[in-house]
């Protein structure tokens, strides 16, 4: 077995074995961690941009925009779930499209109510391991390629709109040749270590697109919705780098689906353009009050674990 293989059913066997006082411990250190690192960060955001303001702005933002800023978000994480399933059919693990909703559904609300157990990714492959018997390790490596599709995708639309800001004084091709270049290496890894994982590479990077595509629209229906905010007259475009910029947040393992490092992240990347910082935080807490909102909905299978299950085929023994 070779060590990344190793740091893989480690990963993987650390998220479903049995809590030793080690790993309450742990846990309990990681709930502090998160608690402080969220916390500060948000201190020095509203340091810097008033509540008032960010309050102001979230009150008296057009409701009808925000509602579609909800459904774009949910939306997204229908593509979401529908991009994870593709890497789950590469290792022949045929889940039901229902099942498969469900369960990323209840995994999302378990990252907003257990950011420092188990987590909702560790409930996926715990759960998939006990149901349909197959590794956990095969498992673990689905969801952290299926991440990592997401900031390709990510990477993609962040080469357009460098390319779409003049004051980003960069010769097109340079962006363009780092992600072209990327995306070739990027291929021939999962080509030559993960060949199982990469059979629906073109459908899985598609989805992908669409997943963040879906949430560049959320941010233009947060924006749509202030009334100093004019789409014909404003520059929009570093918003959305902003933005895109700070959802690298998500990479950062002790922050509550990051909150705060994503705020912090925005009004700095959104200062450069000399952007408004209390659209800035607006845009950042907008987005994440709106991750929370979708989150919750997985809550249903928390109080109902049973409907889980609801009109699924039963399992191939």
């Amino acid at each position: 077995m070779t060590k990344i293989e190793d740091v893989a059913e480690e990963a993987a066997e650390e998220a479903v074995e049995h809590k030793t006082w080690k790993g309450t411990l742990w846990g309990i250190i990681k709930i502090i961690l998160i608690v402080v690192v969220t916390g500060g960060l948000l201190y020095y955001v509203f340091s810097k941009v008033p509540w008032a303001k960010v309050q102001f702005r979230l009150t008296h933002a057009d409701r009808a925009w925000l509602f579609a800023a909800v459904g774009c978000y949910f939306i997204s994480m229908i593509f979401s779930a529908w991009r994870l399933l593709s890497f789950f059919n590469s290792i022949d693990l045929k889940l039901d499209y229902r099942f498969n909703l469900r369960l990323y559904f209840l995994g999302m609300c378990y990252n907003v109510l257990l950011p420092g157990g188990i987590g909702g990714d560790g409930y996926k492959i715990y759960l998939l391991h006990k149901r349909y018997k197959l590794p956990t390790k095969k498992v673990f490596w689905a969801i952290l390629l299926d991440r990592l599709s997401g900031f390709w995708a990510i990477g993609l639309i962040t080469v357009a709109l460098i390319i779409l800001i003049p004051k980003i004084d960069i010769h097109f091709g340079v962006p363009t040749s780092i992600f072209v270049l990327g995306t070739l290496i990027y291929y021939w890894v999962l080509q030559r270590f993960f060949k199982e994982y990469s059979r629906n590479f073109f459908a899985s990077h598609g989805k992908a697109i669409a997943v963040q595509t879906m949430q560049v629209l959320v941010i233009i229906c947060l924006l749509i919705a202030q009334s100093d905010f004019h789409i014909f007259t404003t520059k929009i475009a570093p918003y959305l780098l902003s933005f895109l910029t700070s959802s690298l947040a998500a990479i950062i393992p002790f922050s509550l689906g990051g909150g705060g490092v994503r705020d912090a992240i925005f009004v700095n990347v959104s200062g450069f353009f000399n952007l408004k910082p209390d659209m800035a935080v607006y845009l950042s807490f907008g987005f994440y009050l709106i991750s929370i909102i979708v989150a919750l909905l997985g809550l249903y299978y928390v109080i109902r674990p049973k409907r889980m299950e609801k009109g699924l085929p039963p399992i191939n023994q």
